[in-house]
């Protein structure tokens, strides 16, 4: 029960209660104050080569119908935050969604982001590099913007696994410091010192290029 108290306010908490009893517009209403997070998360680890193809929004709606069947069991013995629990279904469905479309050409060390752990597909190093970009550049003419988007592309790649990953969840899918250290399994202040350093680092290389700031 712990794990589910930690990150829910005592609304949340009257919310999970009557969830537990069955009420599924409490479940719906739990669900919803999620959805905005869990769209950050699909359309920032959906494969570009599914653009088209497999709507975001269709992802979410099909995980949360998974996640109103498993509701019951994750209440009866809650190991992770609600959140977290939800990213993981959803994931599972955004996972699933890659292995139709892609099967065998889902994974492409080029081009994605190694997890350190869990389920969910990878973040590409393109969507991580264009999401860097609105953060911490101006607007550039298009050919200095992408000569600077392979850059950070390249800067991207370079890092360790785990501090792309701690990038991917801080700052785009903004998981507080508890829940990226949960999701990754590592300690609190180890996830925090990994992610102030790739962000210096990113921005270092950022700041080198044409067009970049660093502030």
């Amino acid at each position: 029960m712990g794990a589910l108290m930690e990150s829910d306010s005592a609304d949340s908490v009257e919310l999970v209660a009557r969830a537990r009893a069955g009420d599924s517009a409490a479940r719906n209403e739990l669900f919803a104050r999620h959805r905005g997070r869990l769209r950050r998360m699909v359309e920032l680890r959906l494969d570009r080569r599914l653009a088209g193809r497999v709507d975001p929004s269709d992802v979410i709606q099909d995980g949360l119908a998974d996640a109103a069947a498993k509701l019951p069991g994750y209440l009866a013995d809650p190991k992770v935050p609600l959140f977290l629990w939800l990213r993981l279904v959803v994931g599972e469905r955004l996972l699933k969604a890659h292995r139709t479309h892609l099967g065998t050409r889902m994974r492409d060390a080029a081009v994605e982001v190694s997890l350190y752990r869990d389920a969910l597909p990878a973040a590409s190093s393109a969507a991580l590099a264009a999401q860097l970009l609105g953060k911490f550049t101006s607007p550039t003419q298009a050919a200095v913007r992408a000569e600077l988007m392979l850059r950070v592309q390249e800067a991207v790649n370079a890092l360790d696994p785990l501090d792309r990953e701690i990038i991917a969840l801080r700052s785009f899918e903004e998981l507080s410091r508890a829940e990226a250290a949960a999701a990754l399994g590592i300690e609190e202040g180890a996830a925090a010192k990994r992610y102030i350093r790739a962000i210096k680092r990113l921005k270092d290389a950022l700041g080198a290029a044409p067009g970049g700031k660093t502030d």
